[in-house]
């Protein structure tokens, strides 16, 4: 299977492995590194649209692009046409090569105020959502979303073709619907059938955490492209993996000094981002997940988590990481 390009409008995206939007983890510095990894593109954490939000310190870090690769998105979360249309304007003033609408987040706290996956429940409102985003802006603009709110209602593919016709220039199903949350397993037949249905780009997302799973699902599906999102938490490398599949070449090694390098320098990224108080908390969560992935203690992660400065953090991090298996093979 050979790596092709996704065309999203005007856009070109140079490769079929995306970093999915998460909130608290995919800001800038994580998505540059995922990049450097392989991420063809990244895509921001979902930003709110409400106007009284547009100038909080949480709405600029997330729309902060600043040194990142293009294409560069920025995913907008909101249930009002007029606001998001104006969030959509600000976030290509911000840079946006795309602006996406998020209506697959099954959070209470996002579905409560019917955002999120929760407008799968009014197609209606979603088809206008969209229209206002795109007569908003001169970038190309996308959806990520559920199979259905439920499994009673599974309307992915209808709403596809509705999203394609409001001008939706790509499209990212995963394969729950919003009720299940993360909960069972993802399924790929409606996002197979979602891709013979319409014309424009479908990626793949939900519960692709190895390189052989992308390569299953690709073909499964006939996606053009698969999104990873908690597969990539702690393991930005599964983008280089992924690839070196679809290359063919079936072949990839990092050393433990790649791994030590990749690790210390996201927390300094991290920290020069946020700032030392900030920075020092945001980064746990990062670094919780890198430490897991190599099996460390739950003792040792907590000392590493309650280092009192940014040095203490990095020099307790490193020795963990001396005392940790960190060797990633495909072979």
């Amino acid at each position: 299977m050979a790596m092709n390009n996704i065309q999203v409008g005007s856009v070109s995206i140079a490769g079929q492995t995306i970093l999915a939007p998460m909130a608290g983890f995919t800001d800038l510095p994580y998505r540059k590194i995922c990049r450097q990894w392989g991420a063809a593109y990244a895509v921001a954490e979902m930003a709110a649209s409400k106007d009284n939000l547009q100038h909080t310190a949480k709405t600029s870090f997330r729309m902060n692009l600043d040194g990142e690769p293009s294409p560069r998105g920025i995913q907008l979360i909101g249930s009002v046409p007029e606001e998001l249309a104006r969030a959509a304007k600000r976030a290509e003033n911000a840079g946006a090569d795309i602006v996406d609408l998020n209506c697959g987040c099954p959070a209470k706290k996002v579905c409560s105020v019917a955002c999120g996956s929760a407008l799968l429940k009014n197609p209606d409102l979603v088809e206008s959502l969209l229209q206002s985003i795109v007569n908003a802006v001169s970038v190309p603009v996308t959806l990520k979303y559920r199979i259905g709110w439920s499994t009673s209602d599974i309307n992915a593919v209808d709403l596809g073709k509705r999203a394609e016709d409001a001008g939706v220039k790509m499209l990212v199903l995963h394969g729950r619907t919003g009720e299940q949350g993360f909960k069972g397993h993802a399924e790929y037949e409606t996002i197979r059938r979602l891709k013979q249905a319409v014309s424009i780009p479908v990626i793949a997302n939900g519960d692709i955490d190895a390189a052989d799973k992308a390569l299953e699902v690709l073909k499964a599906t006939g996606a053009d492209g698969v999104m990873i999102g908690r597969g990539a938490l702690g393991n930005p490398w599964i983008f280089s993996q992924i690839n070196s599949l679809l290359s063919g070449t079936r072949q990839f090694i990092l050393s433990k000094t790649q791994i030590e390098e990749t690790i210390i320098g996201h927390i300094r990224s991290h920290h020069a981002f946020y700032g030392e108080v900030l920075g020092l908390k945001t980064i746990r969560k990062h670094l919780n997940w890198y430490l897991k992935r190599f099996n460390a203690d739950e003792k040792d992660i907590r000392k590493v988590l309650l280092a009192g400065n940014p040095d203490e953090q990095i020099d307790l991090t490193l020795l963990l990481l001396e005392r940790l298996d960190l060797s990633i093979n495909l072979l």
